[in-house]
């Protein structure tokens, strides 16, 4: 059998509030990340999340009336040991959204004479990064959902429109409703919105972190004094650099690339994050949450979440994206991402536990473990084809008839293979790993688009196709 490769191009891609977001950068953030990284530092120290006030809700910058707050399930989310120490009772869904507001995203903002529009301290605007969280103290879990800022949906009020309008025209009740109707009616509980601004303090504050930079990002945008200058290759990234990472999006995955980057960097820094190095950094830590975030959390959901997001290691983590692909739109028109139903209704059914109200007719749920079924990428350090091919032959042999080499090469200098569950199936990557007899199983979609599993290869594979080391 012949391997193909394959070029992973993209496509081109009420009675609310009725006065339009005003138009401003179309640079995106993905940003909350660091919001979930910054409470998984806390439960190294629970007791200092008391320091920030005995309310019900120490973080709300905005009062929700009583229709935004219905919007919210209301079902009870703790229990309490004997020593009254909060624990979750329940999965919990919280989103979590990333504001970057500049000046022409606020009605009535004064004007400034500054020639360039400058970043404001703000919750208002569109989201421009979007997450659903959920931690399964069942399953003992944590997963997280990345939803493009481009998804078409609807917006009740709006219309059909990208998903990130919502925050603008309704603010958080009204981004989870859209979120919630997008994926079958998933009950969100809680919200977090994360701007911008405090982000780069919260990493210095994290000590920053070490990751590997896959490419060299450059962008300059005068307008926002927006400056992007970054090398490909392993450094430790500052609050300023991280950010830089975050915003460059001017390749050819655009947006959704950035979620890619996004979710290993968030890997990368919540490592680092349960450090007990980090009970230096609580106090400024919890200055940056309490100018910089807006949640209806109350403390002791946040001292739950901080306990039980503590006491995960890395295969706990599992990070989807919404099922989707990129529009084809013509020469004025919008670009989207399109949302995939059936792969919704999987990820709804499998992750929120929601129950579908109809079934396809044909669903090979059971049947996609095989192995002539699956679909699987390689991708190698600088390409390279020799080795590349030599798993690919090994995968023939044990019966995958869907591989592809990809053009796109893994850079990062990795010890151990990673076999990336890319859609979210972990059950289908473990069964890789077992068969090929080496390798670590990850839940993340840092692969490549439109495969199942992509196997990232390590210095632990030989181009004899055996594996040096065999568990």
């Amino acid at each position: 059998m012949s391997v193909s490769k394959v070029n992973y191009r993209p496509k081109k891609g009420g009675t609310r509030k009725t006065q339009p977001p005003k138009k401003g950068s179309k640079v995106n953030w993905l940003l909350m990340g660091f919001g979930l990284s910054a409470i998984a530092s806390l439960s190294t120290a629970i007791g200092a999340l008391l320091a920030l006030s005995f309310t019900q809700t120490p973080l709300a910058q905005v009062n929700l009336t009583a229709e935004e707050e219905a919007v919210f399930n209301q079902e009870e989310t703790l229990s309490y040991s004997s020593l009254n120490v909060p624990q979750l009772r329940r999965p919990i869904n919280i989103l979590v959204l990333g504001i970057k507001s500049l000046s022409t995203d606020i009605p009535d903002y004064p004007e400034t004479n500054l020639g360039y529009h400058p970043l404001v301290n703000s919750f208002q605007g569109r989201s421009d990064s979007m997450m659903l969280l959920r931690l399964d103290p069942q399953k003992d879990e944590v997963t997280v959902l990345s939803i493009p800022r481009d998804t078409r949906t609807l917006v009740q009020g709006v219309g059909i429109t990208k998903i990130n309008d919502a925050n603008a025209y309704g603010g958080a009740s009204l981004a989870a409703e859209s979120v919630s109707e997008l994926l079958n009616g998933v009950q969100i509980d809680r919200y977090i919105r994360i701007n911008v601004q405090g982000v780069e303090k919260l990493i210095d504050a994290l000590g920053g972190v070490d990751f590997y930079v896959p490419k060299d990002m450059k962008y300059t945008d005068h307008s926002q004094r927006l400056y992007i200058d970054l090398q490909e290759g392993e450094q430790h990234l500052d609050g300023q650099k991280a950010l830089q990472l975050l915003r460059f999006r001017y390749d050819a995955l655009g947006d959704v690339g950035r979620v890619q980057r996004q979710q290993a960097l968030i890997r990368a820094l919540s490592e680092q994050a349960l450090s007990p190095k980090t009970v230096l950094r609580i106090p400024e830590i919890l200055g940056i949450i309490r100018s910089h975030i807006d949640t209806n959390l109350g403390t002791n959901e946040l001292i739950a979440m901080a306990a039980f997001m503590g006491q995960k290691t890395r295969s706990d983590f599992q990070m989807v994206m919404l099922p989707g692909d990129f529009n084809q739109p013509e020469e004025g028109q919008l670009s989207y991402w399109l949302p995939n139903q059936r792969g919704i209704t999987r990820v709804a059914q499998d992750i929120f536990g929601v129950q579908p109200d109809y079934f396809y007719a044909s669903d090979d749920r059971d049947e996609a473990i095989a192995p002539s079924r699956v679909r699987v990428a390689i991708q190698t350090h600088d390409g390279d084809e020799e080795t590349a091919q030599s798993v690919a032959n090994r995968l023939i042999e044990l019966g995958y008839n869907r591989v592809f080499i990809s053009t796109i090469p893994y850079n990062e200098p990795i010890k151990e293979t990673r076999i990336i569950a890319q859609g979210g199936n972990p059950s289908m990557a473990a069964l890789l790993r077992s068969e090929l007899g080496l390798g670590e199983v990850l839940v993340e979609s840092t692969g490549i688009l439109g495969t199942d599993v992509t196997i990232q290869v390590g210095s632990d594979w030989t181009t004899d196709n055996q594996p040096l080391t065999i568990d």
